[in-house]
């Protein structure tokens, strides 16, 4: 079997090179693989499956376009893109996956996070994120107005970036010893995630083995990918043709 992993597109109309790469990645390279996994982040913002524009259709189009072929897609949550509901889901085809979640492909257990539950150090950040995950939150966020819906995203967007330009980028990666925590827990040696657009492989030292995580690349001027087949497991990049 071939499985393929992409996270952090940050989907949005401002930025239409990287649509076009992803929907030509699905229409050509995704098309060689038996599933896809989308590890969060895949829209830079979502407001609300009520609230799709016509971006948002397009996309969803060529999503279901893929799966109708048999293929599947997954798709875990980001944490700019939490708020994708069954609306979405069923328009697309795209089965949910919750983060973390425990996989296993040609006999090898994987887990797979988006990647913000590992940046520790952030304490500001990991207080933000039980309380906008938390499903009483987000079921009355489901149901306030659009309007204060979108503003809300406005807002969090901006403080986002605020918060980036004051955070050292230790803070903002992956703690080690929550990786070990993590994997430890799972009992798993492969561990794949997003979210800190530093794409690269490194070791972890486990009680009883050295495991290998597995971090992929936000898409801007190039894409990342990783391959997973009865081989082995690699980390890719391609360039991203832009206007």
């Amino acid at each position: 079997m071939k499985a393929l992993f992409i996270s952090d597109l940050h989907l949005t109309p401002e930025c239409p090179a990287v649509a076009r790469a992803f929907c030509h990645y699905l229409s050509s390279r995704a098309t060689e693989a038996d599933a896809l996994y989308i590890l969060g982040d895949f829209f830079e913002y979502w407001v609300g499956d009520d609230a799709m524009d016509d971006f948002q259709i397009d996309i969803a189009r060529q999503l279901r376009q893929y799966t109708d072929t048999g293929r599947p897609i997954y798709l875990m949550p980001g944490n700019r893109d939490f708020g994708i509901g069954k609306s979405f889901l069923h328009q697309t085809g795209i089965t949910w996956l919750q983060d973390p979640t425990l996989v296993e492909i040609n006999q090898r257990r994987i887990l797979l996070l988006h990647g913000d539950s590992l940046c520790t150090r952030d304490q500001q950040y990991q207080r933000y994120r039980r309380f906008i995950r938390n499903p009483l939150v987000l079921g009355l966020l489901r149901l306030a107005p659009l309007t204060y819906r979108k503003n809300l995203g406005a807002r969090i967007r901006h403080n986002s970036r605020v918060a980036k330009e004051s955070k050292s980028l230790e803070i903002m990666d992956v703690t080690p010893s929550a990786v070990i925590d993590v994997m430890e827990k799972f009992q798993v040696d492969t561990l794949i995630h997003g979210h800190t657009h530093r794409p690269d492989i490194h070791d972890v030292a486990l009680k009883k083995s050295t495991g290998k995580r597995y971090v992929l690349g936000d898409w801007g001027d190039q894409g990342w990918e990783i391959e997973l087949n009865n081989k082995a497991i690699t980390l890719g990049a391609f360039p991203i043709q832009q206007p």
